[in-house]
């Protein structure tokens, strides 16, 4: 009979929020496969868990993999931790979840803290749908394209992000839509737990002259619906473009295009 590959939650940064199933998962299987053995260590010591752990990361999880299958087919139970949240979440883990169910493995998730699911249900803004994009790449054309991608979703999306860079992607990010509300989240659930909502403009100016540390969940919302236009408002804009020398007609043009209003309404209203 073949053994079952567990998907663990582990908390994000208060060691209570470890679920009373993930503590007996954890202390009944053969072994737990984590990202850093220290880390997972010290979670483990502290709920007096002392089920062999053992590495499994970016960096070996090609050689490791089938290993831990042979295993799981020999009925061994086997749990898999990332160093805080839900694993696969941006963390290790998918080959050896394909592996499992490619083979007929039985896997089962332990759910419990996200830091994504913690962010977005803190942050105030709207999370009925929202897109999730990872880490933010450090550098190069790979960090253009999700800076790109971010400014095309029109609903709220979320990203992780490096306390080194986390300026940054504010300053990169409030270039393109400044009014964007959003919400900066470091270090949850621990001692120096902070949150930071305003636009994405406040949020750059608040985090330019500091130095962050710790881990920051970054929830930005959708797009403020722009005040409609109408023709009267118009006016300021007529006057200014006459007296740069455009004729009325080509004023109205101009600002009908502008604007998504018939040309003909603006003429009828300022050039008559």
């Amino acid at each position: 009979m073949t053994g079952t590959l567990y998907v663990v939650s582990t908390p994000i940064g208060n060691l209570q929020d470890l679920t009373h199933r993930a503590v007996q998962v954890l202390a009944s299987v053969s072994a737990v496969a984590c990202e850093d053995t220290r880390t997972t260590g010290k979670l483990l010591r502290h709920w007096e868990i002392r089920t062999p752990t053992f590495s499994y990361h970016e960096h070996n999880e090609a050689q490791r993999t089938p290993r831990l299958i042979a295993r799981l087919r020999d009925g061994d139970d086997i749990a898999l931790v990332s160093d805080a949240g839900t694993p696969l979440v941006s963390d290790p883990g998918y080959r050896l979840v394909r592996a499992a169910r490619e083979q007929g493995i039985s896997v089962r998730a332990i759910p419990g803290a996200s830091a994504l699911l913690a962010a977005l249900a803190v942050s105030g803004l709207p999370t009925s749908s929202f897109v999730f994009l990872g880490f933010a790449p450090a550098r190069g054309a790979a960090r253009k394209k999700v800076i790109a991608r971010a400014a095309g979703i029109a609903g709220t999306f979320a990203l992780f992000e490096s306390p080194k860079r986390v300026s940054q992607l504010l300053q990169e990010l409030a270039t393109i839509d400044p009014e964007r509300p959003a919400c900066l989240l470091r270090e949850m659930t621990k001692l120096h737990e902070e949150h930071r909502d305003g636009t994405l403009r406040e949020l750059a100016a608040w985090a330019k002259p500091r130095s962050l540390k710790g881990e920051i969940t970054l929830v930005v919302g959708p797009t403020p619906p722009q005040p409609k236009v109408t023709v009267d408002s118009l006016e300021p804009s007529f006057k200014r473009l006459r007296e740069e020398g455009l004729s009325a007609r080509e004023a109205s043009k101009r600002l009908a295009k502008e604007h998504g209003l018939p040309a003909r309404d603006v003429y009828n209203r300022f050039g008559t």
